[in-house]
C-alpha cells in the first residue's frame, strides 16, 4: 500500500465524510486537481500553506485505486495530483494536526522520520 497525504479543514472533511467523497479544498478546486503530499513532504507542506492553522486534519490515502499523477511542482519535487474526486473508500486514516507549541503542526510519528 502506498499512502498519500491530504490536509485539509476538520470543517471541510466533515463535509466530505457527509458527501461521500471528497472534491477538494478552495486551491484544489481552482487548480482543477487535489492536491496532495507525500510522507516526506507533509511537514513542509503544512509549514508553507497551513502555518498557524488550527482545526486542520490529516487524511492518509491508499493510491492502490486511485489515477494519481505526479506532477513537479516546488523545488522541482514531483507531488501526487488526484484529478477527480477522493473516494472515502480510499481513504486509510484521518487525524488531528493540533498545532503545538513551537506553532508547527503535530505529525504522526511515522510522518515525523520520514
Amino acid at each position: 500500500m502506498q499512502l498519500i497525504y491530504k490536509i485539509c479543514s476538520q470543517d471541510a472533511w466533515q463535509e466530505a465524510e457527509k458527501a461521500g467523497c471528497f472534491t477538494g479544498a478552495a486551491i484544489d478546486i481552482e487548480d482543477g486537481f487535489i492536491h496532495f503530499s507525500s510522507a516526506a513532504q507533509v511537514a513542509e507542506t503544512a509549514r508553507l500553506h497551513f502555518s498557524g492553522q488550527t482545526d486542520l486534519v490529516l487524511v492518509a490515502v491508499d493510491t492502490s485505486s486511485l489515477d494519481i499523477v505526479w506532477e513537479e511542482s516546488r523545488g522541482g519535487q514531483l507531488f501526487p495530483h488526484l484529478y477527480g474526486i477522493l473516494p472515502m473508500s480510499a481513504v486509510h486514516e484521518v487525524v488531528p494536526m493540533p498545532l503545538q507549541a513551537d506553532g508547527s503542526h503535530a505529525l504522526p510519528d511515522a510522518l515525523v522520520r520520514a
